[in-house]
């Protein structure tokens, strides 16, 4: 790839030829080919860590029969892995913010491929925990949107990012279905190693993804008014501003219900009598579904109030949820509620991301981000254990889901009057480039 053009200052603001520029979805100091490279690059990460990701669980039976482990073992691989992710994703943002993205996303796919061998040639329960759990954990902070976001912000225009963040994360939705066919198939023909390895196979190309995406660290993400800006400066100015922790709280509320659904809608369905099938069959629609939002909610987020569009989120998936759980499912129920909460689900991706950089600009995005997915992957073990307990408590689902409802309106509430002001260093910053 020839060397990137020199960054045009904001000296030049009043030329034609900019102003016509601006009208383009990526940013002018890269050719077209070199920004479609770059998101390319990054997609592609993303296609390969998510779907891959999504689709361990189709291991869980036969590879815990094969070596004699409890299932419970194979899940907690599963829960290491969410809170590994958690933990790693703010170290792993702070590092791209500071350094770059290229070796936070290499040394992310270079421990995806460790992990998937390590489960692939496992012969009993702690290397999967140490390969499915911790280092795809700590892979996929350094693979997935907190990482991506940053390489998309600096290609595109700063009027297409929200999209941008949208069509990217899509891309982890496209992994889901195009992997679980060939995950299904080997699984079937060849037993579960061979379609771990295919995996392993898989992985490699996330290297050469992770090496063009990152071409973007030679873009600039910082403002006129970030000179003095510092690491601690942006978490304070973070912590300060009520907006930021009404995103993060509301984040919350979001892992807690989705990882509810999918941890528990499985066993809910089975307890109304209702066949498996209607469980992959709306968990199916959900990833499908995902796609569209991603892309929906990002183009939405470029032309309206991103708060809007994220508090509405959560409130008709709240209702939504309500609705579903309040009758007994039915088989259009349930592929009603699956292609809704699928519309509902992924969407909130490039809403958090674009408000982030609304609000602090894009020299701390990874880092912010971040911080806000730790909140989230708290919310998702509390959802999965949390749902579970309560159900051994209770007998039922009926307490687990109400409580479910009843935070989501609260958040979708507060998301929807929080403060998106930007801070006064951005707007200084955009001032000086008016």
């Amino acid at each position: 790839m020839p060397p990137l053009r020199v960054f045009i200052g904001s000296a030049h603001k009043g030329s034609p030829i900019l102003a016509a520029m601006s009208n383009s979805f990526h940013v002018s100091q890269v050719s077209r080919g070199q920004a479609y490279a770059m998101l390319g690059g990054a997609a592609l990460m993303m296609t390969l860590a998510m779907g891959i990701r999504q689709n361990l669980g189709l291991f869980q039976a036969p590879a815990s029969k094969e070596l004699g482990i409890a299932i419970s073992d194979f899940a907690l691989a599963i829960s290491v892995q969410q809170v590994a992710w958690g933990l790693s994703q703010p170290i792993a943002g702070v590092f791209a913010d500071k350094h770059g993205t290229r070796w936070v996303a290499l040394i992310g796919s270079a421990l995806f491929i460790l992990g998937i061998w390590l489960t692939a040639t496992a012969q009993g329960a702690l290397p999967i925990v140490l390969g499915a759990g911790v280092l795809i954990g700590v892979a996929l902070a350094c693979t997935t949107s907190g990482i991506t976001a940053n390489i998309a912000a600096r290609v595109v225009q700063p009027n297409r990012r929200t999209l941008a963040f949208g069509i990217v994360s899509a891309a982890g939705s496209v992994g889901t279905m195009v992997t679980a066919p060939i995950a299904a198939y080997l699984l079937n023909t060849d037993g579960w190693r061979a379609a771990v390895w295919a995996f392993v196979i898989l992985a490699f190309a996330m290297l050469p993804a992770a090496w063009i995406g990152s071409r973007a660290d030679k873009l600039p993400n910082s403002l006129p008014t970030d000179r003095d800006l510092t690491l601690m400066g942006a978490l304070d100015e973070a912590r300060r501003h009520s907006g930021y922790v009404v995103m993060a709280i509301a984040f919350f509320v979001c892992g807690l219900q989705l990882v509810f659904l999918t941890t528990h809608l499985p066993t809910y369905l089975a307890q109304c009598g209702m066949d498996a099938s209607y469980s992959a069959i709306a968990l199916m629609l959900i990833g499908g579904f995902n796609i569209l939002s991603s892309w929906l909610f990002g183009w939405l987020g470029d032309r309206y109030p991103k708060r809007l569009l994220l508090g509405a989120i959560y409130l008709l998936r709240s209702l939504a949820l309500a609705l579903f759980f309040m009758f007994p499912p039915t088989p259009l129920s349930v592929v009603l509620f699956g292609a809704a909460m699928g519309t509902l689900w992924l969407g909130v991706i490039p809403l958090v991301n674009g408000l982030v950089v609304q609000i602090f600009g894009l020299r701390f995005l990874s880092t912010l981000t971040g911080i806000a997915f730790l909140s989230h992957q708290a919310g998702s073990f509390l959802g999965a254990w949390g749902g579970g307990y309560l159900f051994d408590l209770m007998g039922s689902y009926d307490l687990a889901w109400k409580i479910g409802v009843l935070v989501g309106l609260a958040a979708g509430t507060l998301q929807l009057l929080m403060n998106d002001r930007p801070t006064d260093r951005v707007l200084a910053a955009q001032a000086l480039t008016a």
